[in-house]
């Protein structure tokens, strides 16, 4: 019965978290959904919620969202070029079969992008 998830992110600034995901991801913002504190994005058939927190601190949110992709080594080229890859989150292949990279948004929510090898 369950069809989709769509994980609720935190963000301090609506505008920097539009921003990055649009120009640096590649996601866009869902049709109609211009909503004070809160923001709706998607790419492809991936949807990221992010809630307006204010007083959040980057240095302890343990935001975090697991990715699956088809296409791990074009996307993790593209991103590589932007230069926004995590510095201990470079392309790997994991002992668990994955093969995987992660990127920090402007408030520090963990991005980890994995394939099946």
């Amino acid at each position: 019965m369950l069809t989709a998830i769509h994980p609720k992110l935190p963000m301090r600034k609506k505008a920097i978290t539009t921003a990055f995901y649009i120009n640096q991801l590649g996601f866009s913002i869902l049709e109609n959904t211009d909503f004070d504190g809160y923001l709706l994005l998607q790419k492809e058939a991936v949807q990221l919620h992010f809630f307006e927190f204010k007083e959040l601190n980057p240095y302890t949110n343990y935001g975090q969202v697991y990715i699956r992709t088809n296409a791990i080594e074009s996307l993790y080229s593209a991103y590589f070029s932007k230069n926004i890859i995590h510095p201990n989150g470079h392309l790997e292949l994991k002992p668990w079969g994955l093969k995987e990279f992660s990127i920090l948004d402007p408030d520090h929510n963990l991005l980890t992008f994995g394939e099946t090898i």
